[in-house]
């Protein structure tokens, strides 16, 4: 540009004090001709924009602090949530393990027979694989939900993600008498986000419903989960239970941090899924029932 005789405004450069501290100027300048059209140089300001750009600078720390804050706290919910599961996934990985101990049993009685049956010790041995392969998958999904792992930007099949929580709930809906019926959209659009921090806010709605019906005496105990795909928000997914609901004056506050309507919560399950969500350009709300019960839905933008 100056070799050009161009005029520049807004170029900032990095110099050094005499003390070796730095400072950034920001500068512009009109090239000056004199009435022959010769270039006599250039005429400017200059000012100092050093405190700006040391604020610039913290700002960017400060977010990154605060980012690295929010994952390690979306990590702890996960952890935390994981752990009321803990009879739940025992009984997961119990189930295949039992049955294939008794499939071996069945081989080695097959063997044992004058002649062996090598036809059925082939289809247990096959029954042996499979359920290893389900104890397997059980552990790969905990592990998956559990590790810490920076947040990533995939395209994810948003009922396949949904199914996988499912599973690892199954026996805490079970176990609180609490039927699971689910109503998937089919032919949705992929979803663009973090698959672990989706599951993880799944996982948060399907533990706290679970919850919310534990204590219900009469009527089902239900929990329908459904999606569908909205022409301009791209998917959303509903979380519906036949609890006792929400209280009218609980519902502005809901996803506040540190708000909480369980006597042993932290009140901070609900305030990290919206976090998550708004992260996925999405959005997080909670609705009542009628008779009873409580809806939650959100929306994630396709891929």
């Amino acid at each position: 540009m100056l070799k050009a005789r161009q005029p520049f405004r807004d170029f900032v450069y990095r110099a050094a004090r005499s003390d070796g501290s730095l400072v950034y100027y920001k500068i512009g300048g009109k090239p000056v001709f004199d009435a022959n059209g010769e270039f006599r140089g250039y005429r400017g300001t200059g000012t100092d924009v050093t405190a700006l750009r040391t604020a610039e600078a913290e700002a960017r720390e400060n977010e990154q602090r605060y980012r690295k804050a929010e994952l390690e706290l979306a990590h702890a919910n996960r952890v935390a949530a994981m752990g009321q599961l803990t009879a739940s996934i025992a009984h997961e990985v119990k189930q295949p393990i039992t049955a294939a101990v008794t499939y071996a049993l069945a081989a080695r009685r097959f063997l044992s027979a004058e002649p062996p049956n090598f036809r059925e010790v082939d289809d247990a041995l096959s029954l042996i694989v499979k359920e290893g392969n389900r104890a397997g998958e059980v552990v790969a999904r905990v592990r998956a939900l559990i590790k810490k792992v920076p947040a990533r930007k995939d395209a994810v099949a948003i009922n396949d993600a949904i199914l996988e929580v499912i599973a690892l709930t199954r026996s805490k809906a079970a176990n609180n008498s609490v039927s699971v019926r689910t109503q998937f959209a089919e032919g949705l659009p992929r979803v663009q986000g973090d698959r672990v921090q989706l599951q993880q806010v799944m996982l948060n709605l399907i533990v706290n419903a679970i919850q919310s019906m534990s204590g219900v005496e009469d009527g089902n105990r239900e929990l329908h989960i459904s999606t569908v795909s909205i022409e301009l928000e791209g998917v959303c997914v509903a979380v519906r239970d036949t609890g006792h609901g929400l209280c009218p004056e609980s519902l502005p506050r809901l996803f506040e941090p540190f708000y909480t309507t369980k006597p042993d919560g932290m009140g901070m399950g609900l305030s990290i899924c919206r976090s998550i969500i708004e992260a996925h350009a999405g959005r997080l709300w909670a609705t009542r029932c009628e008779p009873r019960g409580a809806l939650f839905q959100f929306t994630i933008p396709a891929d």
